[in-house]
């Protein structure tokens, strides 16, 4: 049997030659490689100011951070996320409020987010779940800052324009899985010229060169190294590349699931540009014949990785135990039973989609009848 993987990394000889260049440049944390790439970002985003960071982690927590935002005060956002979302609003000293999620493309529901806004609210954190931008201007109404999680949404377009010099900072993923990966590491996209000094200044523990330095701010040493960075130059060249294979895979997933009962994909908005990052379905269970966990379980016995996207966030252990006052967010709570993505990356070729979409079927003869 075949074992199909989920996401796995799409990166060839040019980005090992691209690390040994910088190795042998003798430049292993930031230096130049990390400084082009901004300017490069910068560009492909329209944004006028990068700052690349360690991780999506760090650009989220600086962004609050730059924001002046700590304890007190509270931060909306969606529970269908990776807990890294919420977790930043935690580690600043705010206080996480979930807003529930529309019910065809999960992302974060502005009306929602309106209901919750109190005299402590200082920020709203949406996420572009699976590369589907949510609804801006409804958030960007409410006059708060927006610090937006696009860390599934390198290649995404909100009615026309890049994400990234939209709302007070855009923040990016170069994570291993994602549609620009370097394997770890971040940037905050802005057009605040003094939100991006602020990150800057937070990125590094101290200013100057050599012995002679300064301490402006207590940083949290959150800088890109060069050789992430001479990854993610590699990784910028093949985007559009990258993103013909997902637009491929994305299309033959459209026309398979169209014939299966109970299994629809989460819908995507015709004014946008989707970033293709993940392919996730929704399963009823009783159309499909079986719950999300049963879907999960046969297709991992045929050989194929799937994973979920996301378990709600309130619902976990600490957030639950921690925060236990929520507001009733019943769509998020039945989409963390139903939602299952499925494998996509370009490294797949078109034999492995095959394969997925053929076990699929038979797991839905399966279950469905």
């Amino acid at each position: 049997m075949t074992h199909i993987g989920f996401q796995p990394p799409a990166v060839g000889e040019e980005e090992v030659a691209a690390v040994a260049e910088t190795i042998r440049s003798g430049w292993l944390t930031t230096g130049p490689k990390a400084a082009e790439l901004e300017r490069r970002l910068g560009e492909y985003l329209e944004a006028e100011h990068v700052v690349a960071l360690s991780s999506g982690t760090a650009a989220l927590h600086l962004a609050l951070v730059a924001l002046g935002i700590g304890p007190g005060d509270e931060v909306i956002t969606t529970p269908i996320t990776w807990p890294a979302t919420a977790n930043v609003i935690v580690h600043a000293g705010a206080t996480p409020v979930f807003a529930d999620v529309r019910d065809g493309d999960l992302n974060i529901d502005p009306e929602q987010v309106a209901a919750l806004v109190t005299g402590r609210t200082k920020a709203i954190m949406p996420v572009h779940l699976a590369g589907q931008p949510c609804e801006l201007e409804p958030l960007w109404a409410l006059g708060l800052p927006v610090v937006e999680d696009a860390a599934h949404a390198t290649e995404s377009r909100y009615r026309g324009r890049k994400l990234g010099g939209l709302s007070d900072a855009t923040c990016f993923s170069l994570y291993a899985t994602k549609n620009l990966a370097a394997g770890e590491g971040g940037l905050i996209a802005t057009n605040r010229a003094e939100l991006a000094a602020a990150v800057r200044e937070l990125r590094l523990t101290r200013r100057g060169d050599g012995a002679l330095y300064d301490l402006a701010v207590p940083g949290y040493k959150a800088n890109l190294s060069d050789v992430l960075a001479a990854i993610a130059l590699v990784q910028l060249d093949k985007l559009e590349r990258h993103g013909e294979l997902r637009r491929r895979q994305f299309a033959r997933y459209d026309e398979a699931v169209a014939g299966l009962a109970g299994i629809r994909p989460l819908e995507r908005d015709p004014r946008d540009t989707h970033a293709r990052h993940l392919y996730v379905v929704r399963i009823d269970p009783e159309e499909g014949g079986a719950t999300r966990d049963d879907y999960q379980r046969a297709l991992a016995e045929e050989g194929i990785s799937t994973s979920i996207h996301f378990l709600p966030v309130h619902t976990l252990t600490w957030y639950r135990e921690r925060f236990p006052e929520q507001p009733p967010l019943p769509v998020a709570e039945r989409a963390g039973r139903d939602v299952l993505s499925l494998p996509l990356s370009p490294a797949h070729p078109d034999e492995a989609i095959e394969a997925v979409v053929a076990a699929l079927r038979r797991v839905h003869a399966r279950f469905a009848g």
